[in-house]
């Protein structure tokens, strides 16, 4: 078995790699990612739609040339274990989701999938191995045309130098960049011209 050009084993590592962690939803999304582009000929060129926020983005970036950096893959996040792979020209696509009525006969993936017990509650080596063996038989397939009106092409436009912190920033988003309006997560610790900065936003563990 095999996930896009990796043996499941050889992806799992990646994923470690990459992620941190083999989380589960990671490990979930190879096959989702693998179930979707099997449906494009050679040389199409698609972007990608990640439906949640949650893992399943990076599964994206790590089997396709779809990335948030080159702007390709887009995070709508509704929440829903989901993605949408889809030519960049014509809008037809691939979405794949999670389907929870075929998750009756895999009860570990089932109770993670849902939160049905805290994760300390769980084996994570039981549910591991459920999903290798379930692969994309929990998956369902629908074939989508995307809004690609919807999506416009988006650039910085003109540049300006922030007056309160002489950082470069996108000039349509004010008279100060977005940062010193307010919208940064840092904390000044001292009134120096340039002050230290300190991040007061703890990282939270992300995985599904």
């Amino acid at each position: 078995m095999n996930i896009g050009s990796y043996s499941v084993e050889d992806y799992m590592h990646l994923v470690k790699s990459f992620h941190g962690n083999m989380a589960p939803g990671l490990i979930i999304g190879g096959f989702m990612v693998d179930l979707a582009m099997q449906e494009f000929s050679e040389g199409v060129l698609f972007d990608a739609i990640s439906e949640t926020q949650t893992c399943l983005p990076d599964a994206i970036q790590l089997l396709t040339p779809c990335t948030t950096g080159n702007g390709w893959l887009r995070v709508l996040n509704f929440g829903r274990y989901a993605l949408c792979l889809y030519d960049k020209y014509s809008g037809e696509g691939i979405r794949v989701f999670v389907d929870t009525e075929k998750l009756e006969a895999w009860p570990d993936i089932k109770t993670w999938f849902l939160k049905l017990k805290p994760k300390n509650e769980q084996d994570p080596s039981a549910l591991r191995d459920q999903i290798i063996e379930a692969g994309a038989s929990i998956l369902t397939m629908q074939r989508v045309t995307m809004e690609i009106a919807s999506f416009p092409k988006k650039g910085k436009g003109a540049i300006a130098a922030c007056p309160a912190c002489n950082e470069a920033y996108p000039a349509k988003d004010g008279p100060l960049c977005l940062a010193c309006q307010g919208g940064s997560p840092y904390r000044r610790e001292t009134q120096d011209a340039k002050p230290a900065l300190k991040i007061v936003s703890s990282t939270q563990d992300g995985n599904r």
